[in-house]
């Protein structure tokens, strides 16, 4: 049997229960103030909670670019490889702008000092620091340091070849993002020449003697030229297709599958630009130049492997295309609530280059970062709450009833096959 409950009264002695009474009333009353007060709290504490991770986030941050100077080369590999994540994932640029020339000193020691991986880190994270920066003044004093490191390092032949590859590849970006001047660019452009012309098929058909991870540096550099290419004045872009437009087929016979792709993509980058300038414009030996391109398209040669084959003919596929009829296999990039279409090789090869150092956190960069949604004309971010994101999600019903649809139509079309089947005797 359960028992009475109690009141205690005076004395602690079991007391009256009233029905209602003024101090019940007090009491709810109370009750009330101490729930509201208890969903303030919660909000102060989830406001704290926050404040308090971003404040660990940056004390993090500032740990990792101490470290950039440690005496230990596997710390020092650890702190950038620690910056680089941070960039990529997240919008620093006020934390990074009163810190940008700290950072820039680390990165220019470790070039300078470092050896293979930690040299291949830092010219990453100098590419992710002027994302973050922008175009702009500050950027430009990051560069303007660098640049003549990353120049040293790429020109010398006996510097180690990953850090030469890595600083044609970063060198590339950092001239897009944070030169101020149309010459230095032409410079720049020059110097990637100066390597990946080494590889060009000579006029008497023999081919250059280079080592695989020579062919990568000349890779990298052709890709960084035809980066800076989409930002070239009209006059130079008819230049350099007079100078390189009969020049640069000569790498689709390569044996190395990325050049032979990365020079494919340049030819038809640079049709694309000559034919904004010159709709007129008209390729002297565009017949060879299309049964080039067709082969690769079809390749079957049996001693490459399946793999490279396959990725060659889909990109020469639309490589013909884009010589052919200066057509372009257009491709639709969604981040939270919009989209974006990639419509040209201009925007392909723009889009390549940022999306290698990015990573998985490209998305995140065109929805937050200004500096990257200029490139891609896609306005100022947009800012939506979390209650109108939740109203553009489908509900948890309205998925599960899709589901249930859909396995429904699958197992009837099943079944009118299983009803067919035909039993087979023994003989």
């Amino acid at each position: 049997m359960p028992r009475a409950k109690k009141r205690s009264g005076r004395g602690g002695q079991q007391g009256n229960v009233q029905p209602f009474s003024d101090e019940d009333s007090s009491i709810e009353t109370l009750s009330h103030c101490s729930s509201l007060s208890e969903r303030t709290s919660a909000a102060e504490d989830a406001g704290e909670s926050e404040e308090m991770a971003q404040e660990d986030f940056q004390y993090k941050l500032k740990v990792y670019i101490d470290s950039t100077v440690d005496k230990s080369a596997k710390t020092r590999q650890g702190a950038l490889d620690g910056l680089k994540t941070a960039m990529a994932t997240k919008i620093l640029y006020e934390f990074i702008s009163e810190r940008r020339m700290t950072i820039t000193d680390s990165i220019e020691r470790c070039l300078k000092k470092g050896k293979g991986v930690e040299q291949c880190a830092a010219a990453s994270l100098a590419c992710l620091l002027c994302i973050q920066l922008g175009s702009g003044i500050e950027s430009e004093e990051v560069f303007k340091t660098l640049k003549p490191v990353f120049k040293t390092i790429l020109n010398d032949g006996s510097a180690n070849i990953q850090a030469r590859q890595a600083c044609a590849t970063s060198l590339g970006l950092c001239t897009l993002v944070a030169e101020d001047d149309i010459m230095d660019v032409y410079a720049t452009m020059e110097c990637f020449e100066s390597l990946f012309t080494h590889s060009y098929v000579r006029e008497d058909g023999s081919r250059p003697s280079v080592s695989p991870q020579i062919t990568q540096l000349h890779t990298n550099a052709i890709l960084s030229w035809a980066l800076l290419l989409t930002i070239c004045t009209g006059s130079h872009i008819r230049d350099i297709a007079q100078k390189h437009l009969d020049k640069l087929p000569r790498l689709l016979e390569n044996d190395d599958v990325n050049m032979r792709i990365a020079a494919g993509e340049t030819i038809a980058l640079l049709f694309e630009l000559i034919r904004d300038v010159d709709p007129e414009f008209d390729y002297d030996d565009w017949e060879s130049l299309c049964v080039k391109l067709n082969a690769l398209a079809t390749d079957c040669n049996k001693h490459r492997a399946k793999n490279d084959k396959r990725k060659q003919r889909s990109v020469f596929r639309d490589v013909l295309k884009a010589v052919e009829e200066g057509d372009f296999q257009s491709e639709t990039i969604r981040f939270g609530t919009e989209r974006m279409v990639i419509d040209s090789w201009v925007r392909k090869r723009t889009y390549d280059t940022f999306r290698e150092f990015v990573g998985s956190g490209m998305n995140y960069h065109l929805q937050a970062n200004e500096f990257i949604r200029d490139v891609f004309e896609l306005g100022p971010p947009m800012l939506i709450d979390s209650a109108a994101l939740k109203a553009m999600k489908s509900s948890r019903l309205e998925r599960h009833l899709y589901n249930a649809a859909a396995f429904k139509a699958r197992t009837k079309a099943r079944n009118k096959f299983r009803d067919k089947r035909v039993d087979v005797g023994e003989f």
